[in-house]
């Protein structure tokens, strides 16, 4: 059995871990791949991906597995932590020419026991509407490739709809379909419907309703995933461009923004409550920014090269009980353009679970997420109220931190004072290894002047004018020949790094929007295990178990502490 050290078994591929909860166990016998269990060469192949979905039947064992390998497409009972995987029994398998899917996602409100809905985007810019259980092909969009010729990079169901889906590809651009409606025979036209600040969007125009309904024009360069808020009324994009940009979808307004320390951004996703969203991508790091702020209130870094995937762990997290959040209201003419008439998701959805708490007294809020990335290495963070919510006047009485050199102030304080290159530096924050005892920051402040410039509820982010600064004379260029994991954490000061794009990295580090690295606190994970050989594409949490997946095309489950059955194949 792999030990849990470094050094020189850090080649070696982990088959357990050990938290605070407890031990994770590999479990080998429930492994999914393809029927003769073969390695996928994955040389300039699309990702793996694998969806779920559960169909409420009457076995008790409702939870089906959908994944992609190559110009594969496998459909399979997922037998999780009970039972052996039996790969000799899909349910549907398809093998498609000229084309492989990239991507696909189940309809969760419409699955039964005798149907499901499950949409697949595919390298050649189509997307097709199947039935697995029944082994249907019900319609094909973007057959003629008329709408987009790019990659599909992301394809969902949009919340409380049983109709509507919304695709992503790399051309940069979005588009909302009707399953209902038909793809018209020639190219689309599309009319203005309102633009902003690197983003417009469209309607089509044609005498009958056709599909696309909308098209999104998000930033530049590919549109890498977008992700919708629990309640389903925001929608979180990142982009090649190195940008996570957050809409309200249906009024179709910008609520805030942020960059990337440098590189494109690849992945996003929700907090469970919507509170905050992380990302990951080419800079190597983790990403929390809070909705509420518009900021950046944590990095984290643990990965040696691009992040891949970015997941919330919903059954480790727990906090206080509270009342929803309050968002803004949606455009009711926006809505009636569109003939939306779908019911909103369950806002129990955004309320956690008060799962770890056993006292009366206010429970700590600690949020766990994971990451994978092209590293082969599985990352496991917790998002404490140290970091979330730091106590003021103990903010510069600090032990035990790792201090970093902060002799140039930040162009755009984030902290709780107003630093303007006159003044003196701030204190350093500290690295966090996310402990409930860990060091105190400074950096959570709603007082500040910049964070009232981007206060929730804007339709449009503060411009960078606000924010910008003449001393820049100390950036350097990143020309990463270099990942940041083999860059010393001592070294922390001197990540100040940027990459010529055509956004001008330039104006936003240092700024709210991309604060240096010494201007909000740095995480450090629970656990880093190289758990692949290939590049990790997948991570879900599900109740009994995290499920992961490498470009092997090898899908893996781990039982969570206590959850693991004696097996049966």
């Amino acid at each position: 059995m792999a030990t849990e050290g470094g050094g020189k078994e850090m080649n070696e591929i982990k088959t357990q871990f050990t938290t605070r909860e407890g031990l994770y166990k590999l479990l080998p016998h429930s492994e999914y791949s393809r029927p003769n269990r073969v390695p996928f060469n994955s040389q300039g192949s699309n990702p793996v991906r694998v969806s779920f979905v559960n169909l409420n039947d009457q076995s008790g064992n409702g939870d089906r597995l959908c994944f992609n390998v190559g110009r594969e497409l496998y459909f399979y009972i997922y037998k999780g932590v009970r039972k052996a995987a039996d790969l000799s029994k899909p349910i549907d398998k398809r093998i498609y020419k000229g084309t492989q899917p990239t991507c696909h996602d189940f309809n969760h409100l419409t699955a039964t026991a005798e149907s499901v809905s499950l949409l697949v985007g595919f390298s050649a810019g189509q997307v097709q509407l199947i039935d697995p259980i029944k082994k249907e092909t019900s319609k094909l969009f973007n057959e003629e490739r008329l709408i987009d010729k790019s990659r599909v990079t992301c394809v969902k169901w949009v919340p409380g709809s049983e109709s509507l889906f919304l695709v992503a590809h790399s051309s940069g651009n979005m588009y909302l379909y009707n399953v209902e409606h038909t793809c018209g025979t020639t190219a689309p036209h599309y009319q203005l419907l309102k633009q902003g600040e690197s983003f417009a969007v469209h309607t089509c125009k044609s005498k009958s309703t056709r599909n696309p309904l909308l098209k999104w024009t998000v930033g530049e360069g590919a549109l890498n995933e977008f992700a919708f808020s629990p309640d389903g009324k925001f929608l979180a994009c990142v982009s090649q461009d190195g940008f996570l940009r957050v809409f309200n979808f249906d009024s179709v307004e910008l609520h805030g923004t942020m960059k990337s320390y440098f590189g494109g951004l690849l992945c996003v996703c929700w907090s469970p409550d919507g509170k905050y969203i992380v990302t990951g991508g080419e800079d190597d790091l983790v990403t929390v920014w809070s909705f509420v702020d518009c900021r950046v209130i944590a990095r984290g870094h643990g990965h040696k090269s691009w992040v891949s995937v970015v997941a919330f762990d919903p059954y480790t997290t727990s906090v206080e009980e509270s009342d929803p959040m309050e968002f803004s209201g949606s455009d009711e003419d926006f809505q009636d353009l569109l003939h939306f008439g779908r019911d909103r998701a369950n806002s129990t959805q955004s309320r956690l679970s008060k799962r770890n708490s056993t006292e009366s007294r206010p429970v700590s809020v600690t949020y766990r997420f994971g990451s994978v990335g092209q590293d082969t290495q599985l990352c496991l963070w917790d998002l404490t109220e140290d970091i979330l919510f730091p106590h003021q006047p103990l903010s510069r009485a600090r032990t035990h931190t790792n201090v970093m050199n902060a002799t140039s102030p930040p162009a755009g304080s984030t902290g709780n004072s107003v630093t303007t290159p006159g003044n003196s530096a701030p204190p350093p924050l500290p690295r966090s290894n996310s402990l409930p005892h860990s060091a105190v920051s400074n950096a959570g402040s709603k007082s500040s002047v910049a964070d009232g410039a981007i206060a929730s509820g804007v339709s449009k982010f503060a411009t960078l004018s606000l924010h910008d600064r003449k001393d820049r004379h100390h950036e350097k260029d990143h020309k990463r020949n270099h990942s940041m994991g083999h860059i010393s954490s001592k070294s922390s000061d001197k990540l100040n790094l940027v990459t010529k794009t055509k956004t001008d990295p330039a104006k936003t580090l240092g700024t709210p929007l991309c604060p240096r690295m010494e201007d909000v606190p740095l995480l450090e994970p629970l656990i880093c295990k190289k758990i692949a050989h290939e590049r990790l594409t997948v991570l879900i949490f599900l109740e009994d178990c995290i499920v992961t997946a490498c470009q092997e095309g090898f899908i893996c489950t781990w039982g969570r502490p206590g959850k693991v059955v004696s097996f049966n194949p």
